[in-house]
């Protein structure tokens, strides 16, 4: 019998990140499923004829697998990778990636967002305990003072009963309500596309953005980077955040006014937990980078060294599923881009 048609893939990314999407074991069950050069990485589309390899290999390609550093796909690749028939982006968002034109050509998408959103969740989720237990603030006082705080100054600390409100019912918000579970938390979340049923079902209270914001101590941001979600916390309604509140932001920093933002944390009314920042990142004089009440992290929430493999494990499983003709488990629809990360 006639050996199965393997799939012709190729690289499309930074190969910076390919030896931790991929590791040995990893590589050798992918180049099992497709033909694929581990040595050939594409980063331009627009001029592949200064390199005639991968000139050739673009003519050929079936499956092209990206990841960061690739540049954008839209009709440049549709003419050097006429054969083109699936992008599988071992990453998180294909927002900015992937034109509308591939999917106008019946190229199918699919991206291991689901893979990179649970070290969100889990990061957001130990940011959570550790603001209950108001952590950084007794850091700061205890490298200052060498004592520990007394029955009075921990009074109004702690997670039991603690209000979390979660803004954004996305895969990252999701996880996070998952994990929230075991806790003796009340969790409230807004998200314009999910009903009151839907959300007693993920183990939350559905409010208004305003209503979550006045009831919650702990806010976290999970919505996506749209136009609808533009500056969404603007000065008016971070003010609606109770005294003391803790807002955490590992979505994005457009979603938040940032100048509002800083005048809350410089006045110390609020106090934040900032993985993304607007601008990112922010500019040397930026006070947030020494206020007590701020406790800012460069972008590392999302996947980071061995959680990596993660990535690189969903997009072999959606690679073996293109080889044997079946859907994709994990596919992006041209019409949920504009409502998802």
């Amino acid at each position: 019998m006639p050996s199965p048609h393997l799939p012709r893939a190729l690289f499309a990314m930074d190969p910076v990140h390919l030896p931790l999407l991929f590791p040995p074991p990893l590589m050798a069950r992918l180049r099992q499923t497709a033909e694929i050069d581990p040595a050939l990485v594409v980063r331009d589309f627009a001029a592949p004829a200064s390199d005639p390899a991968a000139a050739e290999a673009l003519a050929r390609t079936e499956v092209l697998i990206t990841g960061w550093g690739c540049p954008r796909l839209d009709t440049d690749v549709l003419t050097v990778a006429p054969k083109l028939r699936a992008v599988l982006h071992a990453a998180g968002s294909v927002r900015s990636l992937v034109g509308e034109a591939l999917w106008k050509a019946g190229v199918t998408v699919s991206s291991a967002v689901t893979g990179n959103a649970l070290p969100v969740a889990e990061y957001t989720l130990a940011m959570i305990l550790l603001a209950g237990k108001d952590t950084f603030a007794h850091r700061e006082r205890f490298r200052g003072t060498h004592t520990y705080p007394t029955q009075g100054e921990t009074a109004a600390t702690g997670n039991v009963g603690r209000r979390v409100g979660v803004i954004g019912a996305s895969r990252v918000g999701r996880r996070l309500l998952e994990l929230l579970r075991p806790f003796d938390f009340t969790v409230l979340l807004h998200d314009p596309y999910v009903s009151a049923v839907e959300a007693a079902e993920l183990g939350a209270e559905l409010l208004s953005l305003e209503d979550l914001l006045r009831h919650s101590d702990i806010v976290s941001l999970h919505a996506p980077d749209i136009p609808e979600t533009y500056r969404m916390l603007d000065g008016e309604r971070l003010g609606l955040i109770r005294d003391g509140g803790v807002l955490i932001n590992t979505s994005r920093g457009a979603l938040v006014d940032p100048e509002a933002l800083t005048d809350e944390l410089v006045a110390g009314r609020l106090h934040a937990v900032l993985d993304v920042t607007e601008p990112e990142p922010l500019p040397a004089g930026s006070p947030l980078y020494h206020l007590p009440n701020v406790f800012l992290t460069p972008h590392i929430a999302g996947s980071l060294g061995n959680e990596l493999e993660r990535l690189g494990r969903i997009v072999v499983e959606e690679l073996e599923r293109v080889a044997a003709g079946g859907p994709l488990g994990h596919e992006v629809r041209l019409v949920d881009l504009a409502r998802v990360a």
